[in-house]
């Protein structure tokens, strides 16, 4: 093979190798670019206490009821709970509050929607429509331990004696005369908890209920006829 020949077989050759190089590196630019994920954007505007769910008309305000979450700073009115100003709350010191004006689930709580334990009307406000509130006194024994609190359910039972033993002596018999009604108060509490916020057993002396009117009739006159002694239901059962 001639000089001449081998100079154009290595020339062809280079210029193949560059040309491989220089279309490898185009299409790894070209290739597909990796996706990063955005930084999360942080909440813009005030924050507003908003309610979680709907709230009706005496509905006992518990830790899930209200959360902060960012509203419009236009719509802001000056009744809203507003996030780090003068007023705000935090939900924890709402628990036990009673709501005055229905509240929608999403709708911003108003300070005048809600009612504290001890301000003029609260009891009042705890009450459902047409609802009664009565009062039952009960002992250690009677009244569960002091296990029931505010808000729980349970059945009353009448104990009392009747004839009709076989010896002339009188029988004691027991049956529930009241299911599944709310207790409203202990005592005069309306929430049974420590300085730490955590729901505290204690023995009281009376327990006041949310009753229909005839139920409120019912309870005065069981009490002349017997004892009456409270039956603590599951929450499963409410």
């Amino acid at each position: 093979m001639d000089v001449k020949k081998l100079a154009l077989l290595i020339g062809a050759l280079i210029i193949a190798a560059v040309t491989a190089v220089m279309a490898k590196s185009m299409f790894a630019g070209a290739a597909a670019p990796q996706a990063v994920a955005a930084p999360a954007a942080q909440p813009q505007g005030p924050q507003v206490l908003v309610a979680t769910r709907p709230l009706p008309v005496g509905t006992m305000v518990d830790a899930e009821a209200f959360r902060y979450q960012p509203w419009p700073e236009g719509l802001v009115q000056e009744a809203y709970f507003v996030q780090g100003q003068e007023g705000s709350a935090d939900p924890q010191s709402l628990i036990g509050t009673v709501v005055r004006t229905e509240i929608s689930a999403g709708q911003p709580a108003t300070r005048g929607a809600l009612i504290r334990p001890g301000e003029r009307g609260f009891l009042a406000a705890a009450l459902g429509p047409g609802m009664r509130a009565v009062t039952v006194p009960v002992s250690a024994t009677s009244g569960v331990a002091g296990f029931v609190f505010p808000g729980d359910r349970v059945d009353i039972v009448l104990t009392q004696q009747v004839a009709g033993g076989g010896d002339g002596s009188p029988l004691n018999v027991s049956e529930t005369i009241i299911r599944n009604i709310r207790a409203l108060a202990v005592d005069q509490r309306i929430n049974n908890v420590d300085e730490e916020g955590n729901q505290v057993a204690q023995n009281s002396s009376t327990v006041t209920f949310e009753a229909t009117p005839k139920i409120a009739e019912k309870i005065p006159v069981a009490q002349t006829i017997g004892q009456l002694s409270l039956s603590l239901r599951s929450l499963a059962d409410n």
